[in-house]
């Protein structure tokens, strides 16, 4: 016989009505604009077109008097003047840089004589010799690779 398995309890959900406030006066759409009245024109040819009314443009605005040189040319003259002036601290910069480079050379090459005549007078120093090891070399025989001295 088969095995009966208990219904699981079922949860209902009842909705929920939504109440919507209505104005006390409908709402009716306005055009922001309203369109003029449409025109008709008789052509010299017998046909007739119909539109709206196109408004004048504006005037336009009276220029501004020119001056009597152009803006472009004045920049163009200021960037040569801040590019000359720019050059010449460019060529007082390379300067340095040169000239610092030449100074840190001559320092290491003094360093170097310097540290070089320390050592030659360590190796070829005058007799004080303080705390080597002295080595006396005299004639030694070597007979059949045994050393007699």
């Amino acid at each position: 016989m088969a095995h009966l398995e208990r219904p699981a309890a079922v949860e209902v959900h009842h909705p929920i009505p939504i109440t919507v406030h209505q104005p006390a006066t409908p709402l009716v759409p306005v055009q922001p604009n309203p369109a003029s009245a449409v025109q008709s024109i008789l052509l010299p040819n017998g046909r007739v077109v119909t539109g709206y009314p196109l408004a004048p443009a504006p005037a336009p605005a009276p220029l501004a008097p020119r001056p009597a040189v152009s803006r472009t040319a004045v920049n163009i003259a200021l960037g040569g003047i801040g590019f000359g002036a720019v050059c010449g601290g460019l060529v007082l910069l390379t300067s340095f840089i040169a000239a610092l480079t030449a100074f840190i050379t001559q320092l290491i090459t003094l360093a170097a004589v310097i540290f070089g005549g320390w050592i030659a007078v360590q190796i070829f120093g005058t007799g004080r010799h303080s705390g080597g090891t002295t080595v006396n070399i005299r004639k030694a025989v070597i007979k059949r690779s045994h050393f007699h001295g």
